[in-house]
């Protein structure tokens, strides 16, 4: 209990005070945002809102709490780190069974993404983002100083290898948005680890201009058997929305015109148009074009600048640890959010294709909340650490 109520003192409320402000708003928005849907259909107009309420308490108690007041020896135990990267494993390789086995059948928006228990949806891919940063962070730190020219993929072989099966299980249900946010993770965890940045920065600019380019000669070639294909229609409707608007382009198009109605201050919380039936997802994948129409785009940047603050903040506390596993964490946990952050923020504003992918602490969802609360509460836990080790060292000193 002492060292719990020392943690307690020592709180960074650059992270914290963020983290409530955004998910107390995420809840109102997801209110706001699917009132009038719930209502149109005969459920009560709050049933998400409360919803995203309990998983906010929920990840909160069962999982923010105790995380923040555990010993961080349990996260750099090598039976966690495995166990839970193979926990997660293991329900992936699940949805791509119950994919081959049911088809089409089983699919959400093109997906096999989740698992019903019914209580409550459990989505894998979430679970694997955390147990990809735990288990990366156990792996690299215990080869810190190793990654020498000569001894690189000796050392790095297997992680590769066990991320890559991961990225692939995501793949092929087809998620491409989870699995580019997964390789994302891999790929800053490496880069930060001691790894010579000659040797990651080209791989990385080869593999990106692969990508780009592999999807300009798709678009171009339009071939006539991806048609049928969910993710292949997305793409066509991010590239040519107003043509596509009676097909794949809707979503895209109606979230232009939202933010285009919100112009600089909104037009007031509730007051949203697109969200009453126009714009599909609007609490989940397109919650911040609600957030555009209501409070407008100083509302939208206000939002968005907060998030990108948190993830300032938890940068800064990895930058400033002393234990590698430790900072490993911390830009894990940053990464994660950052690129979930861009995505969402990208897909809106049709700078990316539309993948999915929903906005941090504010889109409705309980796999993203809980995850994502744990994450936070791991940096936390590191953050009143570090201070309590530089308090201790100015007593001494």
């Amino acid at each position: 209990m002492k060292t719990v109520r020392k943690k307690l003192q020592l709180l960074d409320y650059g992270i914290l005070i963020p983290y409530l402000v955004l998910v107390i708003l995420g809840i109102i928005m997801v209110y706001s945002a699917s009132s009038n849907i719930l209502q149109v259909n005969g459920f009560s107009p709050a049933t998400y809102a409360i919803r995203q309420g309990i998983y906010v308490v929920a990840a909160v108690l069962i999982f923010g709490i105790p995380i923040f007041a555990l010993k961080l020896d349990v996260f750099k135990n090598r039976r966690f780190a495995f166990f839970f990267l193979l926990f997660t494993t293991l329900m992936l390789l699940y949805l791509v069974i119950v994919k081959l086995l049911r088809g089409n059948a089983a699919a959400v928006n093109g997906a096999v993404g989740w698992i019903n228990l019914g209580f409550i949806n459990i989505q894998p891919l979430e679970v694997a983002k955390l147990s990809l940063v735990t288990y990366l962070a156990f792996v690299l730190s215990r080869r810190d100083g190793k990654f020498v020219p000569g001894q690189i993929w000796q050392n790095l072989s297997g992680p590769t290898i066990i991320c890559a099966v991961t990225i692939l299980l995501v793949i092929l249900e087809p998620d491409f948005g989870g699995s580019a946010i997964l390789f994302m993770i891999v790929v800053v965890m490496y880069s930060v680890s001691g790894i010579p940045s000659r040797i990651v920065l080209p791989w990385l600019l080869i593999l990106t201009l692969l990508v780009f380019g592999l999807v300009a000669i798709v678009l171009a070639w339009n071939p006539k058997f991806l048609q049928s294909s969910y993710q292949f229609r997305r793409l066509l409707a991010f590239a040519h929305p107003f043509k596509l608007e009676r097909s794949g382009g809707a979503q895209l198009v109606n979230s232009y015109y939202a933010i285009h109605n919100g112009k600089l201050f909104g037009l007031g919380i509730g007051n949203s148009m697109q969200k009453r039936g126009y714009l599909p997802e609007p609490y989940t994948d397109f919650i911040l074009s609600i957030i555009s129409e209501e409070m407008g785009s100083v509302g939208a940047i206000g939002v968005i600048g907060l998030l990108f603050f948190m993830i300032w903040r938890i940068t800064e506390v990895g930058v400033h640890a002393v234990d590698q596993f430790d900072a490993l964490v911390c830009f894990g946990v940053a990464t994660m959010i950052f690129t979930e952050a861009l995505f969402n923020i990208g897909g809106v504003l049709g700078l990316l294709p539309i993948t999915g992918v929903t906005l941090p602490f504010i889109s409705y969802g309980g796999s993203s909340m809980i995850v994502l609360t744990a994450g936070v509460a791991l940096v936390l836990n590191i953050a009143a650490n570090e201070r309590r080790l530089v308090f201790e060292k100015g007593l001494v000193g």
